[in-house]
């Protein structure tokens, strides 16, 4: 929040300023009508009631010109509060990348651009009007001391226990809208997870669960929406019941004060104007604590994403790696330039973890130097050449809404026979011609108008477009049929023929084309070598094989 204010520079002081003017404008229109009418008093309608009146006249352009511009500075200061956000989150989550959505919900990502920006606009919004309400609420008492020391004291001690008195519904507000928040983005989390796996819940006859578990979730946000709101109600009770009760009493003191002498009729008047005024103040302090209590939220939620730090960040001197042999030192496997190895586990959850570090994502707390590519630690290239020279296409890549055409052709520099060529070795030639507008047709968000096995044929071809010297595919032919992944596997060999590639299956489609299959048992290289002569000189390589395939025909 810090941040935000300053970022607005001249704008938030500009708003400030006009802030203070439109305030303390109204602030003094009750001394005005109040000189007014004394003046009307001892002389009756003369020269001075003609001039008050056009004093009172340029105070209220002055009041309508600032209030203009303090209205337009503010929603200007909304605006960019709000968008700089969105584009700070924006970076960060580009920065990061896939690693975002291991260490946060995506939920919580999707809260930011649905809540916590209008919060923080919120929050710039009001500091115009706060810090005039500041301002206005001292020369108000500074004028009520002038004429009563009483009702002058009265106006300085009066407003801040007022502001006292909210105290405590403040803080349980806070409270309230921390948990409501924190239950709005598990919401959000698990309807983006809903509709990303809608064709396979309809698949698996899940929709009913989910439907249950969306509906229980939805109203625990409801309950934590209501208990908000019941909370905000009181809080705007004593908006209105304190202030009133405190014109209440500083009318009747100036009423007690003028039927003794010790004020004119005017200063009785100018009193009450007074009294009325300070209900603005009032509400504007409760609105401006209630509004910095919304955006210190999410301020909150938004700093967390922004804390999370790349596991690879650019190295103080970054050196360019040769083109040369992938070596991982935790499970010792060393994947050679120009071959298409394939990586098979006793446990899948290695060889997703083993892809992981070859792609120069380690995990949390991992070590980006565990791997060397042509005996360059991975934690000493520059992000930029890393992620250009070695590309990971794992089971989780998406696809953004957009022509197809974008979507495949990442580099904006490849040729339609490139993409063709790309989309042919995907097997993905059925996809082109089921979309009337080939290449130009529109794609829904995620490439939800394809089906499973369509949007990640695609996604592999737009993978095989990077034309990255290092391509490492994680179960690129998971959601297709046999004969489709055949095909992709002979394909995908004579695509990235000389140039290193890494698939990690357990299909013997795939392995049969591979120039050699590394396994993984116990989290070390257990044997390597060609498929063919793994199934008949390893036991557990062709236990873990037989037994994946025995599996998928159950």
């Amino acid at each position: 929040m810090t941040w935000i204010f300053r970022v607005q520079g001249w704008t938030l002081i500009g708003a400030i300023a006009f802030g203070i003017v439109w305030m303390v404008a109204q602030a003094t229109i009750p001394a005005v009508i109040g000189a007014a009418i004394d003046a009307v008093v001892d002389d009756g309608f003369g020269t001075s009631l003609l001039l008050w009146t056009g004093v009172l006249l340029v105070i209220g352009g002055v009041q309508a010109t600032a209030g203009i511009m303090r209205h337009r500075l503010a929603v200007q200061t909304w605006l960019d509060a709000a968008y700089r956000t969105v584009q700070l989150v924006s970076t960060h989550a580009g920065r990061l990348g896939s690693e975002l959505n291991r260490r946060v919900a995506h939920g919580e990502v999707v809260s930011v651009g649905a809540t916590d920006i209008a919060n923080l606009g919120n929050a710039v919004d009001v500091m115009g009007r706060f810090v005039g309400s500041i301002v206005a609420y001292l020369v108000v008492a500074a004028i009520l001391l002038e004429a009563s020391p009483t009702l002058g004291l009265v106006v300085l001690i009066g407003v801040p226990l007022l502001m006292l008195a909210t105290g405590p519904l403040l803080r349980h507000l806070n409270r309230r809208n921390q948990h409501a928040r924190a239950l709005q983005g598990e919401l959000n989390t698990l309807a983006s997870d809903i509709v990303a796996g809608l064709r396979v819940l309809r698949g698996i006859g899940g929709e009913a669960m989910f439907d249950r578990r969306y509906r229980a979730a939805s109203q625990d946000v409801k309950r934590a929406g209501v208990q908000v709101a019941r909370v905000q109600s009181y809080l705007d009770a004593f908006q209105v019941l304190l202030p009133g009760a405190f014109v209440v009493l500083v009318v009747w003191l100036g009423a007690r004060f003028a039927a003794s002498g010790q004020i004119t009729p005017g200063d009785l008047i100018a009193f009450y104007g007074y009294a009325t005024f300070l209900m603005l103040p009032l509400r504007t302090f409760t609105e401006a604590a209630n509004k910095l209590i919304r955006g210190h939220v999410s301020a909150r939620h938004i700093t967390r994403i922004l804390g999370i730090v790349p596991s690879v960040t650019d190295p103080v001197a970054p050196v360019s790696p040769p083109d040369g042999d992938l070596v991982d030192a935790p499970t010792g496997t060393v994947v050679r330039q120009g071959l298409l190895t394939a990586l098979v586990s006793d446990d899948p959850r290695d060889v997703v973890a083993l892809a992981d570090r070859l792609g120069g994502y380690p995990a949390p707390g991992g070590d980006v130097d565990a791997v060397t590519y042509g005996g360059v630690p991975l934690g000493a290239v520059a992000r930029d050449e890393l992620r250009r020279r070695i590309v990971v296409n794992d089971t989780g890549s998406a696809l953004f809404s957009g022509r197809l055409r974008d979507a495949l052709d990442v580099r904006h520099a490849t040729t339609d026979a490139e993409i063709e060529r790309a989309v042919a070795s995907a097997s993905a030639g059925d996809v082109l011609e089921t979309l009337t507008d080939g290449l130009d047709a529109e794609l829904a968000e995620r490439g939800r108008s394809l089906s499973g096995g369509q949007r990640q044929r695609v996604v592999l071809a737009r993978a095989l477009l990077t034309e990255a010297d290092v391509l490492v595919l994680v179960e690129p032919t998971s959601a297709v049929d046999s004969h489709t992944e055949a095909r992709i596997a002979g394909r995908l060999r004579t695509h990235r023929a000389g140039r290193t590639t890494i698939v990690t299956s357990s299909s013997p489609l795939v392995l049969d084309v591979a120039d050699e299959v590394v396994f993984l048992s116990g989290g070390r290289v257990a044997a390597r070598g060609k498929h063919h002569h793994l199934m008949t000189t390893d036991s557990r390589y062709r236990q873990v094989l037989t037994r994946e395939e025995a599996e998928d025909v159950a």
